[in-house]
């Protein structure tokens, strides 16, 4: 039980990473109906913001801030970083074709993906770079026979509190209930009288910055990070809004912490070989019995 248990950690985890991605993809589809397949690179882009604060300017950051605050400092840059970008594709990539359809906004997303990865690799070079490997002291934790590192349980308690803070804005704002809906039915919403432009201004500068911090907390936690890493943990992550029930952001967190423990219980359990296998066949599995995902997919009530 005590392999058992651990293995569950490490699922929370990695599901944590997961369910902080899989929040864009399920707030983008839940207002604009799109997929937002470039929303991984965003992923990419803040774990290697998140890097070059760490690596380039730690030294004159650690002196004025500490340690810790170095790393407040990261995430935040990263976030903020991203965010901004995150806007200026939705500008440029998404804006223009709106009226068109939803097959051109795919294609601009995947042009979107592929740019981003590539300008990834220009700046940062196509190799493997390195986090600190002593960024966080390696201090393991015995509960009930259960270990557990000092990193792990900073980056759940950082991913709960993120994620708790955008339930909470969703859920109990008065801007949060306007992103509900216009996630429901978005011409009634305008009329309303909710502006949709602030709404996907929102979605676009959140959905990226949690992307970027789970970026960071990767690197933190893996220490490696590479250019093309996007495409595995979006898919990972769009795998989680589907579980969960796309456009529904608790499903999303719960999707994604699913998933990251039926993998690591895959990889003990079966093969570390075929763990994206058994987690894509739990999928399938899902989408045959219950299609709208565990928690349902949000849609409008017609009365």
């Amino acid at each position: 039980m005590q392999v058992v248990f651990e293995q569950v950690i490490n699922g929370l985890t990695i599901g944590s990473f997961y369910a902080l991605i899989a929040l864009g993809y399920s707030m983008v589809y839940g207002v604009l109906k799109l997929i937002n397949f470039a929303h991984g690179d965003f992923f990419t882009l803040g774990s290697y913001v998140g890097y070059t604060i760490l690596v380039w300017v730690s030294g004159l950051t650690v002196v004025h801030f500490g340690l810790w605050g170095l790393i407040v400092i990261a995430m935040f840059v990263a976030a903020l970083a991203v965010a901004l970008t995150g806007l200026a594709v939705e500008r440029v990539a998404y804006r223009p074709i709106y009226p068109t359809g939803r097959l051109p906004a795919v294609v601009s997303a995947l042009g979107a993906s592929i740019f981003i990865q590539n300008a990834i690799m220009v700046v940062w070079g196509p190799r493997f770079q390195a986090y600190p490997s002593k960024l966080i002291p390696n201090i393991k934790f015995v509960l009930g026979g259960v270990n557990i590192t000092l990193l792990q349980i900073l980056i759940l308690l950082m991913s709960f509190i993120l994620m708790a803070v955008l339930y909470v804005v969703i859920q109990k704002t008065t801007f949060g209930a306007a992103v509900r809906a216009s996630a429901l039915d978005r011409e009634t919403a305008s009329l309303m009288g909710i502006n949709f432009k602030k709404v996907i201004f929102f979605i676009f500068f959140l959905g990226p910055a949690l992307g970027a911090m789970a970026g960071v907390m990767v690197g933190m936690y893996y220490r490696q990070i590479s250019f093309t890493m996007g495409w595995n943990y979006g898919l990972k992550a769009f795998t989680a809004t589907i579980l969960g029930g796309i456009g529904n952001l608790p499903g999303a967190m719960f999707g994604g912490l699913i998933l990251g423990v039926l993998e690591m219980l895959g990889a003990a359990y079966i093969s570390a070989a075929w763990k994206d296998v058994f987690v894509f066949l739990i999928l399938i599995l899902v989408l045959i019995f219950r299609p709208n995902g565990l928690f349902g997919e949000r849609v409008a009530e017609k009365v």
